[in-house]
């Protein structure tokens, strides 16, 4: 995972245990810091497996076979 990705989950956790208090206000941030913590996950879940610069030689050998673009 990048490191910048790991050092923003981090702080956006920090801040969701820091916003424990009971009024509706801090409740709501941290409902919207822990949800977006959630939104991370899912992205970093649905990510290649390969880089995007790395090519699929049999996929390109394919395409060129047949003429079909990649």
């Amino acid at each position: 995972m990048n490191p910048t990705y790991l050092l923003a989950r981090d702080h956006l956790q920090r801040a969701a245990v820091i916003l424990q208090g009971s009024d509706q206000r801090s409740r709501q941030i941290r409902h919207i810091i822990e949800r977006t913590i959630g939104l991370m996950d899912d992205r970093t879940a649905e990510e290649p497996a390969t880089p995007a610069n790395v090519y699929d030689m049999a996929a390109y050998r394919r395409a060129a076979r047949g003429g079909n673009s990649f």
